[in-house]
């Protein structure tokens, strides 16, 4: 099974390696530019909304890239090389681009607006007559939150105490977790809210701060080298927009409730200096419960012993050796020395291996990692090396060793879900 999945939910989200993006240059003296959006973002219409009339009021005719930012068309996330490579092709300038304080970008060669929208993570529940049953904490005391995949909220949610985790796939489907009462809280990108209310007007939920110094995120308009005209055009018109209420009027319904819009001052003012790493898109859909039989008690950490109808890939000790060492020279600073997450969300514990219930295979995760990281460079590695970290991160959750190596083949084609294995 071939699944790429979402990098940043916005992501995710979160795009890393934009240090090697080379754009047009023309759009500095251009009267018309190419817009993009960022792929499966559920602000996409609002981003083409305040696109609009920013360029209108800017006196630049703008049209909008019917391929959005990817290389084949489809809606699956990107990548820094097809970031690269759809700036060059399709876009010259990208609306709704995610910034925040925190993300780790300060080599990046884009340019960013001022933000158009302060907006963030928040934690949400339900609310209504089915709130009382299903935000119940089990008889250990542990609730089930709801977070996005390799996107900030994932990183949000595994500093949350007495919790275990359902990861999705979207931030739509993060949300659908609490409607559906699959998890009592999420953790979620707050645009996805307003989208799934649009979508489900009978549906409410109560929305709380998400206390996390990753949670205070900015869209803006993202531009490549030598655009700094066009930047500035878009800036006047912001301004002009901000002063005679236009731009209220056009964020007012995806704005954070007032009672929650925290962030500081200075993030709000300033508008952050790095860009995002995580985006969200839909993903192929992956293997789900119906494949698990899940036996034993729960184990600390809110794991379970499981056991798979299709079992894992083999892999042995020299490869679990090998891929430490590589993980610490090209992951360890944005995952963590000990894969506990830093400005990249956790590689190790329930946040990133539930005990059951998996929307990840480990097929998907090799086919996203061995194309998509390290993010300052993606796909550096050959097929072996990115078979040797797949080892190390299994046998750091749970997996045990055997005596046949781990292919890249093997990696790519497994359909298993990624749970939490017994513990060694």
């Amino acid at each position: 099974m071939n699944i790429r999945l979402t990098q940043v939910a916005l992501a995710s989200a979160l795009v890393a390696g934009a240090a090697q993006v080379a754009v047009h240059a023309a759009t500095q003296t251009s009267s018309s530019v190419r817009v993009c959006t960022m792929p499966g973002s559920p602000s996409a219409a609002l981003d083409k909304s305040v696109a609009r009339a920013v360029l209108s009021t800017a006196g630049i005719a703008a049209t909008f890239a019917t391929r959005g930012i990817d290389d084949n068309g489809d809606d699956d996330g990107i990548s820094a090389r097809e970031l690269s490579k759809s700036l060059q092709r399709d876009c010259d300038v990208i609306a709704g681009f995610p910034r925040s304080s925190v993300a780790d970008g300060a080599d990046s060669q884009l340019l960013f607006s001022q933000g158009y929208l302060h907006s963030g993570y928040v934690s949400i529940a339900l609310r209504g007559e089915h709130a009382a049953s299903t935000n119940v904490a089990a008889p250990d005391g542990k609730i089930t939150i709801a977070a996005t995949w390799s996107s900030p909220s994932q990183l949000i949610a595994v500093q949350q105490k007495n919790a275990r985790f359902d990861l999705e796939t979207t931030s739509q489907l993060t949300v659908d977790a609490v409607a559906k009462g699959r998890a009592q809280r999420a953790i979620v990108w707050y645009p996805a809210v307003v989208a799934y209310r649009h979508a489900h007007p009978q549906q409410h939920f109560d929305v709380a701060v998400a206390e996390s110094p990753y949670a205070d995120w900015h869209l803006v308009f993202a531009s490549g080298p030598g655009t700094q005209q066009l930047q500035k055009r878009i800036d006047d018109a912001l301004t002009r927009l901000r002063s005679d209420g236009r731009l209220a009027a056009l964020t007012r319904n995806w704005a954070l409730p007032a009672t929650i819009a925290t962030g500081s001052a200075t993030a709000r003012a300033s508008l952050v200096r790095s860009p995002a790493r995580y985006l969200d898109g839909p993903t192929q859909a992956s293997p789900r419960a119906d494949v698990w039989r899940v036996s034993g008690m729960p184990a600390s950490g809110g794991f379970i012993k499981v056991a798979a109808t299709t079992e894992a890939p083999s892999f042995d000790h020299d490869q679990v050796a090998h891929g430490e060492h590589l993980y610490a020279d090209s992951c360890a600073k944005c995952h963590g020395e000990k894969l506990e997450g830093n400005t990249a969300p956790s590689l190790i514990g329930p946040s990133f291996a539930p005990a059951a219930n998996s929307h990840l295979t480990i097929g998907g995760i090799y086919q996203y990692m061995s194309t998509n990281m390290p993010a300052d460079h993606p796909g550096k590695m050959s097929d072996e090396e990115y078979a040797d970290l797949m080892a190390y991160l299994l046998y750091t959750n749970g997996y045990d060793t055997g005596n046949v190596k781990l292919t890249a083949q093997a990696a790519q084609s497994s359909t298993t879900p990624l749970n939490a294995g017994p513990r060694h």
